[in-house]
């Protein structure tokens, strides 16, 4: 998760034309602010409870995605326009296949989003760093090739992940390993951390490996798929308002109650009562309550 907020965070920085140097100080910033939302949740875990620190962290991390790609869609429409945007056959960067948007290059961002795109004087044409191909810039013509020099919003969306990690740190980050180690009925607990865990992993590569290709232009945008994860995580917190219950306090077996259906046997079990009450122990002594 924070190699694919440092990997933002570092293209972001070139964006806003700071230099790698500070992108790596600032990658060490968020990187404290994950730090400190852990330890917060370390003091208050026992104090608050399981399902506030969720249910809040996940409200947090809702907003600051939401946030974020609202500064990726601000920081496009004040990066300067196109004169006259449309299709033109005769210049192939007007515009772009693209599925949730016209594909019409409108702004700055979308230029220089595209391969061998530049812009100049409200122009967007085809070239590379040292100007257009087909055109002879004018004198005191600002050729703009990879990255637009009038982006905004570029600190607050550093801000925005910044308090991304802090409320994921805050709970989602180690509460659900907490949470994991005491839902489970007693006999099948290992094989259903290991399923969770292996679902976690499967989630978190799926998301890596899928970032690049839903946030280009050709797909959701940058600020599209910032989007679609904060309306995961508005599907996870409503879920998760009404499924999760406060385990704060309870015992294994209290807990194992509060997920029994009416019609579930409590004699249906592998185990006796004497092995439970000693797994029990175990998981007590282990740290697992």
């Amino acid at each position: 998760m924070f190699a694919l907020a440092f990997s933002i965070l570092f293209k972001y920085c070139s964006a806003i034309n700071l230099s790698e140097k500070t992108a790596i100080w600032l990658s060490g910033f968020t990187a404290l602010a994950q730090v400190a939302g852990v330890l917060i949740s370390l003091y208050l875990i026992e104090k608050k409870g399981r399902r506030p620190l969720v249910l809040s962290s996940l409200f947090f991390v809702t907003l600051s995605l939401i946030g974020l790609g609202s500064c990726f869609y601000l920081g496009r429409i004040s990066s300067g326009e196109i004169g006259n945007p449309g299709i033109d056959e005769n210049n192939e960067c007007s515009h772009k296949l693209a599925i949730v948007w016209s594909g019409v290059t409108t702004y700055c961002y979308d230029c220089t989003s595209m391969e061998n795109c530049g812009f100049y004087d409200g122009v967007c044409a085809s070239g590379d760093e040292n100007g257009p191909s087909d055109y002879e810039l004018d004198d005191g013509s600002n050729w703009q090739f990879e990255k637009c020099n009038e982006i905004h919003y570029g600190y607050l969306s550093v801000g925005f992940m910044v308090a991304y990690l802090f409320s994921f740190g805050l709970a989602m980050g180690p509460l659900p390993w907490t949470i994991n180690s005491e839902i489970y009925p007693l006999e099948y607990r290992s094989l259903a951390v290991s399923f969770s865990t292996a679902t976690n992993w499967i989630g978190n590569f799926v998301v890596s490996a899928t970032f690049l290709t839903i946030s280009s232009p050709s797909v959701l945008t940058r600020y599209g798929a910032f989007w679609l994860y904060g309306a995961v995580a508005l599907l996870g917190l409503g879920w998760l308002s009404t499924a999760l219950p406060e385990t704060k306090g309870k015992s294994l077996e209290e807990i194992e109650e509060l997920f029994r259906r009416p019609g579930d046997n409590n004699q249906n079990s592998s185990l006796t009562k004497e092995q439970r009450e000693a797994i029990a122990k175990v998981a007590v002594a282990g740290g697992g309550h």
